[in-house]
């Protein structure tokens, strides 16, 4: 049985210019081979029983050779295995996906190529500089900085390329830039020719230079500029300082400490990424189920006969431990019967939408006083509501709810604990006083980030501490942190929006 290899284009680095197809070819794949060039945060779409394999190049070494790669490929597709290749940018584009089709096709292994967006095109967009422009640029030549060793010459016309095209985009070119300005000045370019690098292209780490042609190799040493590099040269590169879009974003560069489960830190690091900033993960809890079956299924069973007037579901984990349990019992949301729905927060009332339900109160106050408002006392007197919560739930809750004379049954569903292994890049950085932002979306977080780095939690007071909500500030006060920015609205969004409107500088009028 022969299996199947997709040679898959990551893009140049944002993890969001991914391809939708590349995004569904992973979570597919039972192997993965990967770039040095790949986006970790890819591998995300992976499934959890595919094989990883790194396979990255760079100018300091190799794991694997080319050949050893295409090996690799041929063995497991052989095995009926279905294997991505996934390449940076795209794989056709100086990716040598070529070589490896060949490979596949020598071998009669079924393949496909999944096209990336190559980084010839999106380095110089986030950098402010379209390869062509009307009035400025027409045509457009992209060419490798770096052949293949093995060569004796190069085996690119610097000379003939000088003015056959308006704009030249040179890739992985940063060990050469000084000789390829040498060549296509004595071919006749124009010393005074505008160009601009860029390295690492599209990530929030990306940094750019401009000067003439004739001084570009010299403002990239003195910026300290390294690989991955990419050059354009020619008139469209002075639209850099006019259009540069990306590098001005209020967030950019900044370290943003994230401190959420590892499940839920995708929205706010993506949110964080769309404003520049760089996030840096550090999941300090984890979500640990505490009630027992018995507990569940008494709950369940009381909800299907319609016990329940009310059920009031505080957090979006709520809502997925409820619905997770349900369907490891044989059931769905029927379960929930005539019980109506209160929702805290657009978060939570936005996982009972995924799961086909709709909340029927979500108060305009995220919190639990606003829940409490929003219910009348002549709503909850003599009425039985149900609350499945966390294991450190707010108390006023259920204390206001009595004191309005509702029957309140809690059951609480889990517990938020510290993990139990930190990442130790993030640790470092914290520890090298080297995070700007520090976020925090619970009080748990708050407490189990300080129970990990003891001492060194201190170090935080010289980052800008953001809270989503006035619980989670309260929290992070105690511990001695100075809450700089606290959202209105105590959402992801809304915090992400928060920290972008107090870094954003803004053009005098």
């Amino acid at each position: 049985m022969s299996g199947f290899v997709s040679l898959v284009g990551a893009g140049p680095g944002d993890p969001g210019l991914l391809t939708l197809a590349g995004r569904d070819r992973l979570a597919a794949a039972a192997v993965i081979v990967y770039d040095r060039l790949v986006n970790e945060e890819l591998l995300r779409h992976a499934g959890p029983a595919a094989e990883l394999i790194y396979a990255g190049k760079s100018p300091a070494g190799q794991v694997m050779t080319q050949e050893e790669i295409n090996e690799l490929l041929v063995a497991n597709g052989r095995a009926g295995k279905r294997v991505v290749r996934l390449k940076g940018g795209d794989p056709f584009v100086f990716g040598r996906g070529g070589e490896e089709a060949l490979a596949l096709a020598a071998a009669g292994v079924p393949f496909e190529v999944v096209p990336g967006v190559t980084a010839a095109i999106a380095a110089p967009a986030y950098a402010g500089v379209p390869v062509t422009h009307r009035g400025l640029a027409s045509s457009f030549a992209v060419v490798t900085g770096h052949e293949d060793d093995a060569k004796v010459a190069s085996s690119v016309d610097w000379a003939g390329l000088a003015t056959a095209v308006d704009t030249i985009v040179v890739l992985m070119g940063g060990a050469a830039l000084a000789g390829v300005a040498r060549a296509l000045i004595a071919g006749g370019r124009v010393p005074a020719t505008a160009a601009v690098s860029v390295e690492w292209g599209t990530l929030t780490r990306q940094r750019s230079v401009a000067a003439p042609l004739a001084a570009i190799a010299s403002a990239v040493k003195e910026a300290g500029l390294g690989t991955p590099l990419l050059s354009v040269i020619g008139d469209v590169a002075t639209l850099h300082d006019q259009i540069g879009w990306f590098e001005s974003r209020p967030l950019f560069g900044k370290r943003v400490l994230v401190t959420r489960t590892r499940e839920q830190a995708s929205d706010l690091a993506d949110g964080l990424r769309r404003e520049g900033a760089i996030p840096v993960e550090l999941p300090t809890l984890a979500l640990v189920p505490v009630a027992a079956d018995d507990a569940l299924e008494a709950m369940s069973g009381a909800l299907e006969a319609g016990s329940y007037d009310w059920c009031l579901l505080t957090s979006a984990n709520a809502v997925e431990c409820l619905l997770a349990y349900f369907e490891r019992s044989g059931r769905d949301v029927r379960a929930f019967g005539p019980t109506r729905l209160a929702a805290l927060g657009s978060t939570t009332a936005a996982a009972l939408t995924r799961n086909g339900l709709r909340a029927a109160l979500v108060p305009a106050e995220f919190r639990s006083s606003g829940l409490l408002a929003a219910f009348g006392p002549e709503d909850i007197a003599g009425k039985r509501l149900l609350l499945p919560r966390a294991a450190d739930g707010e108390p006023s809750l259920v204390a206001g709810l009595r004191e309005r004379g509702a029957a309140v049954d809690e059951v609480v569903l889990y517990a938020s604990r510290p993990p139990a292994a930190a990442d130790p890049e993030a640790l470092r950085l914290i520890r090298a006083g080297e995070i700007d932002i520090a976020t925090f979306a619970s009080s748990s977080s708050v407490r189990n980030l300080a129970a990990l780095l003891g001492e060194d939690f201190r170090r935080l007071s010289a980052a800008t501490i953001a809270c989503i909500g006035p619980v989670t500030a309260r929290t992070a006060r105690e511990h001695g942190l100075e809450v700089a920015v606290e959202p209105a609205e105590h959402t992801i969004p809304a915090l992400v929006a928060a920290l972008a409107a107090r870094f954003e500088t803004r053009p005098p009028a």
